[in-house]
């Protein structure tokens, strides 16, 4: 699926997220290093607070208040510091050359405008086009991400339509200035098993036919499966596993994937109970000593609570954060 490139269309390096509160500086994001190619779709997988949203925001340069990205980290597109652009320089870039598919359409598109308006609004940020230029751009783009009748749905209001159309909406805003990176934050959020299919389809297609990135932000892995071509496993605001997709559901190295992968429901199980990670993910300010996971994991050898496991080099484009992997255990 991937089209490989010498050069990443997307790098990031060593990204920590500071943000000074009360009780003391915490770091939910820490230490986040992935890159994605050109044409490629990335998976950034792991359950809710370990970090992924804020990770895909500190690429827009948009951490909420009071969250700060700390000195020595490196986000380049292209070859682009986008840390050391200027702020008029980085609202080119968001919806320019990266777009941005938030978790909820309800609550991130404007309820008082109709939603034709909400995509010729981004088109005319980003590209010279006079009204009627950005409207007949606008219906085009509703009908490319498969609403019925763009003409007469680009007049609806938000709440005119379901959950499915309002998300395809949300897509075609991300899609008006022709990204080359698209990030897509839980996109199948809140939606119907079946409307989920056809998003992720969707999204499938037209990284396909506008030969651009994809960054999934997921909790779910069965999510991933045919849907990316590498995935990265984040565990409390560290990656700790990233392999091709293949490897990952065949071979996963880290404890905590195969303990996600032992959570989700199988057809070929059906008389099995689930497996559930005991415990929780811990809040940021709190993280253990040692290996972030070894009071929920099974497997945690002697030096687990004491000892930081570097990332180790799995080899072409798999690494795992964890000891097992030290002597060559999976």
């Amino acid at each position: 699926m991937s089209r490989e490139s010498p050069s990443p269309l997307l790098e990031v390096e060593g990204l920590r997220l500071a943000f000074a509160l009360g009780r003391g500086t915490v770091y939910p994001v820490d230490g986040v290093s992935f890159s994605i190619a050109r044409g490629e779709t990335l998976a950034l997988v792991g359950e809710s607070g370990c970090g992924k949203s804020l990770t895909s925001l500190a690429l827009l340069r948009l951490v909420p208040p009071p969250g700060q990205i700390e000195d020595g980290a490196r986000i380049a597109l292209d070859g682009t510091d986008l840390l050391a652009l200027k702020e008029s320089e980085m609202r080119a870039v968001r919806g320019g050359r990266i777009g941005m598919v938030f978790q909820d359409p309800m609550t991130s598109l404007n309820p008082v405008f109709i939603v034709g308006d909400q995509v010729a609004e981004t088109i005319r940020a980003h590209r010279k086009a006079t009204s009627r230029e950005a409207k007949d751009r606008a219906i085009a783009l509703l009908g490319e991400v498969g609403i019925p009748d763009p003409g007469l749905r680009y007049s609806a209001y938000p709440h005119q339509l379901s959950g499915g159309l309002r998300q395809r909406v949300m897509i075609a805003i991300a899609l008006a200035a022709d990204p080359e990176l698209l990030i897509a934050d839980e996109p199948t959020t809140a939606l119907d098993v079946t409307v989920q299919a056809q998003i992720l389809e969707l999204l499938a297609t037209l990284r396909r036919d506008r030969g651009m990135s994809v960054l999934l932000i997921t909790h779910d892995l069965g999510v991933v499966a045919g849907r990316a071509d590498r995935v990265a496993v984040m565990y409390a605001g560290q990656i700790v596993e990233t392999a091709d997709t293949t490897t990952l559901f065949r071979a996963p190295s880290h404890p905590y994937t195969r303990a996600l992968f032992a959570s989700i429901p199988r057809l070929d199980h059906a008389r099995e109970k689930l497996r559930s990670i005991p415990g929780s993910v811990p809040q940021p300010g709190a993280w253990p000593a040692g290996c972030r996971f070894h009071p929920r994991c099974p497997e945690m050898l002697q030096r687990c609570p004491s000892d930081v496991p570097p990332v180790f080099d799995l080899g072409g484009p798999c690494s795992s954060r964890c000891w097992l992997v030290e002597n060559g255990r999976p």
